[in-house]
């Protein structure tokens, strides 16, 4: 909170009746000009900083559940207990207040010193991470975090420091989101948490046996624990003019800088590929008023992963905002003026951008023997077939419990919460990794947010309005009667609540 807001809700130091406070429940105050939460479970109090520190998310609005609380935004989840952030997408931990009950009243008293991190034993002596992504660098904060004082290595072969991935396709391509917050740390973060970032470094190989990393100098890094986060590589168009300099790909900050340089000089742009990634791009690039034509093969954009229904509704929220689609058709070539599709059309362009999808970047763990399947396979723990071997994010297959399948999703928030887990597990925590996916998409004043998993569905429930006028709606996919992932939009408890309902052991697949 800025000195000059208001602060809301009563003033928590001057104390409110412990009745207005109910088992379960939660009240938005504030101590001086800080926003705080109070909280009840049982005869247990909490006062904590009441704004989640991923993007500033209001923690009233979220939900309790136990003894913490998650965000309405995009589900962070934080210890009421310690301030923690027990799940990200945040990052860093929430203030925590002295709380005290005098005659029946409630009083928030001096704001807490954070707790020591745990002592920890039997760990080893490093812990290399291959990749500089959401997994490699969640992994690297939770080891400092959990208190783990050996030395950690971060190889990235991108040329810069670990960013806000989901940001390059919506608020900063836009314009909307500034610089500075791209990056998930400032270039100092690293060397005062004593994590050793190498950027531009291209691991090679793999030498399971005694246990180092080859790098394409020829150098060994040696660890004691290794994590593979190597994420996916952008799946590349191979056509007539696919090469030349005005055809983008979006993975890296350094693409979208080249992306918003063309894009600021330009007046019209194709963007190959209808996908999350697409759409956002399309949505991004008509803020900055860009003429847009999306070429894609499918007859519904996103409709293998929403259903006809709602992409639909995303077809004509593009079209209203000026977007020109041109579906069921591929391009053939690409030249420096446009570009020619299969059913004989010729689109014009100053550039164009491909958002076809991606491939996990799996070589390496081929090379070293690893058991791979679409991804690099491991256990519920997050380790590889390999011991002292893990792998987080984009490249892991691993044994949902909720669906009783073996799944790979490439969503930012599932690959950050993967390298918690694999860095708690490489402490020897031995924590199963049970979250339930979740991801968002913002296009043009569009959000939707999507939990569960479902690659398949035999029934698709709609309950509230999805059109130009309304946006307000649950859309639940169910499969052989059981719900298995639904989507939201303007019904952040409700997706909340279900993110619980699919946690709950009796909606998990292998145990019913």
């Amino acid at each position: 909170m800025s000195d000059s807001a208001q602060p809301s809700g009563p003033d928590l130091a001057q104390g409110i009746p412990l009745s207005d406070l109910g088992d379960g429940s939660m009240l938005l105050g504030h101590v001086g000009t800080e926003a705080v939460l109070v909280a009840r479970r049982g005869k247990d109090l909490f006062a904590v900083g009441a704004t989640c520190t991923h993007w500033g998310g209001p923690l009233a609005e979220g939900l309790m559940v136990d003894d913490t609380v998650r965000c309405p935004w995009h589900h962070a989840c934080f210890s009421l207990r310690t301030g923690e952030p027990l799940r990200a997408p945040a990052l860093d931990p929430i203030a925590r207040w002295s709380v005290d009950v005098r005659d029946g009243r409630v009083y928030v008293g001096e704001r807490m010193e954070r707790a020591a991190p745990p002592t920890v034993t039997g760990a080893p002596e490093s812990v290399v991470i291959v990749g500089g992504g959401a997994a490699g660098n969640a992994a690297a904060e939770m080891l400092r975090r959990e208190g783990y004082s050996g030395r950690i290595t971060m190889l990235s072969a991108d040329g810069s420091p670990p960013c806000d991935r989901p940001n390059l396709s919506k608020g900063y391509l836009a314009g909307t989101v500034p610089s500075e917050y791209t990056l998930l740390r400032p270039a100092d973060f690293y060397k005062e948490h004593g994590i050793e970032l190498l950027l531009g470094v291209r691991v090679t190989s793999i030498d399971a046996s005694k246990r180092q990393v080859i790098l394409a100098d020829g150098s060994r890094q040696a660890y004691g624990a290794l994590l593979l986060a190597t994420g996916a590589d952008v799946v590349r168009l191979d056509l007539p003019g696919s090469n030349l300099p005005h055809v983008h790909y979006l993975r890296t900050l350094a693409d979208c800088d080249s992306l918003i340089a063309k894009a600021s000089t330009s007046k019209r742009a194709v963007v190959v590929g209808a996908s999350f990634i697409g759409l956002e791009v399309a949505a991004a690039l008509r803020t900055r008023d860009v003429e847009v034509h999306v070429v894609a093969p499918d007859t519904v954009p996103m409709q293998k992963v929403l259903g006809p229904d709602v992409g639909a509704f995303i077809r004509s929220l593009h079209e209203e905002h000026g977007v020109t689609f041109h579906l069921e058709t591929v391009p053939v070539s690409i030249d420096e003026s446009g570009v020619t599709l299969k059913n004989g059309e010729r689109v014009p362009a100053d550039f164009v951008v491909i958002g076809i999808g991606v491939r996990p970047a799996i070589s390496l763990a081929e090379q070293a023997g690893l058991a791979v399947d679409r991804g690099v396979t491991v256990n519920e723990y997050l380790e590889t077939s390999v011991p002292g071997i893990f792998a987080a994010g984009d490249i892991a297959r691993w044994p949902d419990p909720h669906t009783g399948e073996r799944i790979r999703v490439e969503h930012w928030v599932v690959a950050e919460r993967q390298g918690q887990t694999a860095a708690r597990n490489i402490l020897n925590r031995r924590e199963r990794f049970d979250a339930v996916p979740f991801f968002w998409t913002d296009q043009y004043d569009f959000t939707l947010v999507y939990v569960g998993h479902a690659e398949r569905w035999d029934k698709i429930d709609i309950q509230g309005r999805l059109t130009s006028a309304v946006r307000d709606c649950a859309i639940t996919y169910q499969l052989e009667g059981r719900k298995v992932a639904a989507a939201f939009v303007h019904r952040d408890v409700e997706a909340l609540r279900t993110e619980v309902e699919l946690e709950r052991p009796q909606n998990s697949a292998s145990r019913r």
